[in-house]
């Protein structure tokens, strides 16, 4: 909601500023009858108009598969006392992080009444503990750790598309936080599903994925090279029409285009723009916005 509301309000102010502008000086602001807007430099950069050049590029053919993050089994460890005996002290707590090797706690043994230390298998951090000062170990779990510094997306492959996904693959994980980019590392059999896992390893180093958390991802199954491409933020629909905004000095031009395949990032161009025309590729819809602002007051 916040974000929208930003949107909404730099819309406005570039509405606004256009407005004010065109009145003091109509020949740095002025509206054609072939849906344009003339928008000098200054004020373009202020609202955050880019541009881009048209040009070739490689389209990357996807599908789209769903699953759910995962702990490997070799990052969580669960650890008991290697002889029964009294907790002596105990070193760590919940949410500890701690190495390979550190010092958990100090048992004393029953039987030899020596006092050994646990220590900790792998690295992580601590999710569990059952353990205190004088109590005694019996055959508990004394401590749980799990190092989530790395975690995998295992996603459901339906019979139809397994033919398309193998190892070595790019993915696209896409989450609540953001997106993520990794490869295929396994395809594996499901014994009672009828559908395998691509298991997909993502660094998880800053800590932003959890295990469980559902995802949605694009593999990519093919790469198609295209002579002409234009960004697909860049696409607007102006007079029942697709199109890009092209640029000439300050003046943007409403240009309608013939569209063919597209990716997530692009759409191949047939016709309607050259190699190396200039475009609006980000927030083309406020020239948009403005062309229409003005029809519609002319109509009045």
């Amino acid at each position: 909601m916040k974000t929208r509301l930003i949107t909404i309000l730099t819309a406005l102010v570039f509405v606004f500023t256009t407005d004010v502008y065109a009145a003091e000086n109509d020949q740095d602001y002025e509206h054609g009858e072939e849906n344009s807007s003339h928008i000098d430099g200054d004020m373009a950069q202020q609202v955050g108009i880019v541009t881009a050049t048209a040009n070739a590029q490689e389209l990357h053919q996807t599908i789209t598969v769903y699953g759910s993050l995962v702990a490997a089994p070799e990052q969580l460890s669960h650890v008991r006392a290697r002889f029964e005996g009294l907790v002596k002290s105990v070193q760590v707590t919940l949410g500890d992080r701690v190495k390979t090797g550190d010092v958990l706690a100090e048992i004393e043994s029953n039987e030899s009444l020596k006092t050994y230390q646990i220590r900790s298998p792998i690295s992580g951090r601590i999710v569990q503990r059952h353990a205190n000062t004088g109590e005694s170990t019996q055959d508990q779990i004394l401590f749980s750790i799990a190092n989530f510094d790395t975690v995998w997306a295992e996603l459901r492959v339906y019979p139809a598309q397994q033919s398309s996904v193998s190892e070595g693959q790019s993915v696209h994980i896409l989450a609540a936080n953001g997106g993520v980019e990794s490869t295929v590392n396994h395809i594996v059999p499901s014994m009672e599903s009828p559908y395998q896992l691509a298991r997909v390893k993502l660094d998880n180093s800053q800590q932003t994925l959890s295990p469980g958390l559902m995802v949605e991802a694009r593999v990519e199954v093919g790469r198609v090279p295209v002579s002409l491409a234009v960004v697909k933020d860049a696409v607007q629909t102006l007079g029942g029409r697709q199109g890009v905004f092209v640029k000439h000095g300050d003046e943007y031009t409403f240009t309608p285009l013939v569209l063919g395949q597209r990716d997530d990032h692009f759409y191949e161009v047939v016709d309607g723009l050259k190699s190396g025309d200039e475009y609006v590729s980000e927030n083309s819809y406020l020239i948009k916005a403005d062309i229409e602002k003005s029809e519609a007051e002319h109509e009045h």
